[in-house]
């Protein structure tokens, strides 16, 4: 049965048809060596050296989506290092020897959350739905009667890889003992409540409302009602009324806190 086969086998043929993938297989490898190099990227080799000295911690804080990807902006020029808090004055001394670039050093910065509103910030509505501020936002612009109050969905809390932001009746409040200065909860925010201050600040006006006082007192049992009070007894001239907010200059703020103890509504907290 087995010499049957063979006999029937036409070797010429056989032979004929290997050689013929054998020089397909040859012409497509020869293409794809060709295409790999015509199509291969260049990449700078300062974007390794840039990353490694980045803090690594890939939490977007800086816009990219992780520390290769800025690394990869900053040797383009397309970014700029204030933008990663994250990262030591040291590293980034480092960063700037390796592109060349002037190194300024700056203060470290923390995060902290402008509203102390919560369960003292009424509601217009009971929120029922998809979690996270985001998804809440986009109903009526969340369930707060105040238009720039926490909302208490936690997207600033999910993102942060420091575990250093909690929900505390009802807002968010940072720890910033282990705050590590990235800045994604700042992104995070849809209400833009998150900002990043001097470490070395001793206070921070907990509010973001642009309302008058009438208004703010029909929304908010802390919110603050622009009185003045605060830039008026400050002795450095540090505060100043801006849109019927309070706003702290922290290059003039001594840490004295007597804005603490004249506010009114106690919107001024200190650390």
């Amino acid at each position: 049965m087995n010499l049957l086969l063979l006999k029937s086998i036409n070797f010429n043929t056989l032979l004929i048809v290997i050689a013929v993938v054998a020089v397909i297989s040859i012409v497509f490898a020869v293409l794809i060596v060709l295409v790999s190099k015509l199509c291969l990227v260049k990449t700078d080799e300062r974007a390794d050296a840039v990353a490694s000295h980045l803090a690594g911690a890939n939490c977007g804080g800086c816009g990219y989506a992780g520390c290769s990807d800025f690394a990869k902006a900053l040797v383009e020029g397309k970014a700029s290092l204030s933008c990663c808090g994250a990262t030591s004055n040291e590293d980034k001394q480092e960063i700037s020897a390796i592109l060349g670039i002037p190194f300024d050093a700056e203060e470290k910065k923390l995060a902290v959350v402008r509203c102390a509103g919560g369960v003292n910030a009424l509601d217009k509505f009971q929120y029922v739905g998809n979690e996270g501020c985001f998804a809440q936002s986009l109903l009526q612009g969340g369930s707060k009667v105040c238009s720039t109050a926490c909302l208490g969905g936690g997207s600033c809390k999910a993102i942060c890889t420091n575990h250093a932001i909690s929900l505390k009746e009802g807002v968010a409040v940072v720890d910033r003992s282990i705050c590590g200065s990235c800045g994604a909860c700042v992104i995070a925010c849809p209400k833009n409540l998150v900002e990043l201050i001097p470490a070395s600040a001793k206070v921070y006006v907990a509010c973001a409302t642009k309302c008058k006082g009438k208004d703010v007192m029909g929304a908010c049992k802390v919110g603050c009602i622009g009185c003045g009070l605060c830039a008026k007894n400050c002795p450095n001239g540090a505060i100043s009324m801006v849109d019927n907010i309070a706003v702290i200059d922290y290059s003039k703020c001594s840490g004295c806190k007597i804005c603490v103890s004249k506010c009114p509504r106690k919107c001024i907290k200190e650390f």
